[in-house]
């Protein structure tokens, strides 16, 4: 009974992670990696003779119109934070695999799933949350500005933009002209002239939003 259970476990494991490969099928991300799993492992490898883990990333975002140092380290310095619970596809995974530093790193898929090339395997897919190795060792994720993927990521139903729109709090030109205006007690001229000496002027300035220094890769 026991070794049923474990097989059929096995065996859901498997399936999980073959759909996890293919979640993200005809999307350019997915175009390009599905074409290059079992491309072996090779130290400071960049083409498809072989890739370290930072070549690997490299290459796929080279082809998606990015321009990424070899690095994982590097690689860490650029693009935005991402939480582990937000992340999306295209994300860049890092991990400390030496136990001191930034050293090795892969791209989300979805499906808390991330491709890489690992040492002695080659491109091949792994689970994020794989308790015995990576998820001891995960340390944060970054997303880049690639427009392949942005455009993906950032398609929201228009009902939904519509949502955000009506969401924001700066009042709309058409709810301007619907405000009714309060009416005002006619006053002499006197009256006008002594007010207007009286009534302070109130300047307000519009706060600028905040801008965010441009990170810059290290070589």
């Amino acid at each position: 009974m026991r070794k049923t259970v474990v097989s059929l476990l096995i065996a859901g494991l498997l399936a999980m992670g073959a759909s996890a490969a293919h979640a993200q099928e005809g999307t350019p991300l997915m175009n390009v990696v599905n074409d290059l799993y079992g491309v072996p492992y090779k130290s400071s490898g960049t083409t498809k003779k072989g890739f370290d883990c930072s070549g690997f990333t490299r290459y796929v975002f080279d082809a998606l119109g990015v321009d990424l140092p070899h690095n994982s380290s590097s690689q860490y310095q650029v693009g935005q934070p991402v939480s582990r619970k937000d992340l999306q596809p295209g994300d860049l995974v890092f991990f400390k695999t030496n136990g001191r530093s930034i050293s090795h790193v892969g791209i989300y898929i979805g499906n808390d799933t991330f491709v890489h090339s690992e040492s002695g395997r080659g491109v091949v897919n792994t689970k994020l949350s794989d308790p015995y190795y990576w998820s001891k060792r995960y340390v944060g994720a970054k997303r880049i500005a690639a427009p392949a993927l942005q455009a993906k990521a950032t398609d929201t139903p228009p009902a939904k933009k519509a949502v955000q729109a009506a969401s924001l709090p700066e009042a709309q030109p058409e709810q301007q002209a619907k405000a009714p205006e309060a009416a005002q007690p006619e006053q002499q001229p006197g009256q006008q002239a002594a007010a207007a000496a009286e009534t302070p002027v109130e300047t307000h300035t519009v706060p600028q939003p905040e801008q965010q220094p441009e990170a810059q890769p290290t070589k």
